[in-house]
């Protein structure tokens, strides 16, 4: 682990105490991919797996940002702290995130008791970015209670929400054939609780009955997904989804379930950081390396194909 100097070892103490502009600091860190953020996170990591980290995803324009707000205001009202995490479209310019903190979120911009963060995708698969757990390490560091994750909402990619959270939370939206392509997708497989929002909508009933046929064809896990309705932007239905919650930590508790599901977690976030910084130096490599570069260019006039390059490109590499 990378030595911390006397400004980072002051960062982790005042993070330690819950500090929102350390926690700023260090997410920013992290998300930078500084040393000193590595740093950070190890001198951290001992002190995490105290926060419940719920994550949500859901096709785009669905609510997600909503129903977060309504959640993080009931939480609010029992005394819990809250830390979100919104990881958003990247610029193709930038890199940043497009969106940045979530206007919808507004309401709790000035409460102390709750820190809201955005993060860029910058182009990761799955909806997650690549520091994001990192980033919900620090948070629970930093001593809040609950961490709400939100994906990007690009649809059927999403699925790797499952390798962050205790608890998933789906969110659909009736009349929009969400229900079908999350079928198709597999993403009925990764949720614990199911949310068909806007529920104010005619075809809702419509959309609750495709869902639960949906679980009927799938394989028994143990816990029954609950399919719940809300109407996030007046608040209804947020105490059955917050009541749905923390059932299913009751179950992964009893069931002796979510320290796998934690193991699981950082055993991918382990093979994630690793594959994402194999892909850099490889990227790298083949800037400043003329033979890679042809082999690439062989590609390109269809002289040999991708799987074959990649597995000389490998071979190269290991030599």
């Amino acid at each position: 682990m990378t030595a911390l100097n006397t400004t980072t070892d002051e960062l982790v103490e005042r993070l330690r105490a819950g500090e929102p502009r350390a926690l700023a600091r260090a997410i920013t860190l992290i998300e930078n991919g500084e040393e000193e953020g590595s740093a950070l996170v190890g001198a951290i990591f001992a002190d995490t797996g105290a926060a419940r980290v719920i994550g949500f995803t859901g096709p785009p324009g669905v609510g997600k940002s909503t129903l977060i707000g309504a959640l993080t205001k009931q939480l609010r009202e029992t005394d819990q702290t809250v830390g979100v995490l919104s990881v958003d479209p990247s610029s193709p310019f930038t890199h940043g995130a497009l969106l940045g903190d979530r206007i919808r979120l507004a309401e709790h911009f000035l409460d102390p008791g709750v820190f809201i963060r955005s993060m860029a995708s910058r182009g990761a698969l799955g909806g997650m970015a690549e520091a994001a757990l990192q980033a919900a390490l620090v948070m629970d560091a930093a001593g809040r209670d609950y961490v709400l994750l939100e994906t990007v909402g690009v649809g059927q990619a999403e699925i790797d929400v499952i390798d962050h959270a205790d608890t998933v939370v789906l969110a659909l939206m009736p009349g929009s054939g969400d229900s079908i392509q999350a079928l198709k997708a597999g993403v009925m497989e990764i949720p614990d609780v199911i949310v068909v929002n806007k529920s104010d909508h005619p075809l809702t009933d419509t959309m609750i009955r495709e869902v639960k046929t949906a679980l009927a064809l799938s394989p028994d896990r143990g816990w029954r997904i609950p399919v719940l309705r809300t109407e996030a932007s007046r608040g209804e239905g947020v105490t059955e989804l917050r009541e749905a919650i923390e059932a299913h930590r009751a179950h992964i508790e009893a069931e002796g379930t979510l320290a796998e599901r934690r193991a699981r977690n950082l055993r991918a976030e382990v093979i994630g950081i690793a594959t994402a910084r194999l892909r850099r130096q490889l990227e790298a490599q083949a800037l400043a390396d003329g033979e890679i570069e042809q082999l690439l260019d062989r590609v390109v006039r269809r002289e040999i194909d991708p799987a074959r390059a990649a597995r000389e490109l490998l071979e190269k590499r290991a030599q």
